[in-house]
């Protein structure tokens, strides 16, 4: 399974949203591009699926913007990979059995359906409220500054 830039841009602009949104205020697009780095017009698409999933909201106006729908504690990677990325299936056949002849007698289709359960099991487990605290935890540490 290999996440693709949609994935890993939508994640690090959503670490970013409930980074800079925390104090429910709305967060310009254009502004988590240039910390990001990613182009304005791909982030658009990227907040387009968020918002029709429902997991960011969007303001109109003059200081208008992007908000987080929920808070960051009740957001999974798993919800927000899903609709990024689709189901977790590493193969087509643990989600469409019609697509192999072989299914029913598949002993390697079993393993493919444990490890995507098991991949779901992790993604369900870590919030992006965790993945906001950890980036805090990186960049003080690559802040510090040792003189002698």
């Amino acid at each position: 399974m290999k996440i693709s830039t949609k994935g890993r841009y939508g994640l690090r602009a959503m670490i970013d949203l409930a980074t800079y949104g925390k104090d429910h205020s709305p967060v310009f697009l254009s502004d988590i591009a240039k910390r990001q780095e990613i182009s304005d017009k791909y982030l658009e698409h990227i907040f387009a699926s968020l918002h029709k999933a429902g997991l960011v909201k969007s303001v109109r106006g003059r200081k208008g913007g992007y908000m987080l729908n929920r808070m960051a504690s009740e957001i999974t990677l798993s919800e927000i990979l899903r609709v990024l990325e689709g189901p977790c299936t590493l193969v087509d056949c643990v989600s469409d059995p019609k697509t192999c002849q072989k299914t029913d007698i598949c002993a390697t289709r079993d393993i493919w359906a444990m490890l995507g359960t098991k991949i779901e099991e992790i993604l369900d487990g870590i919030t992006l409220e965790t993945l906001v605290e950890k980036q805090k935890e990186k960049i003080e540490k690559e802040t510090i500054m040792y003189h002698i």
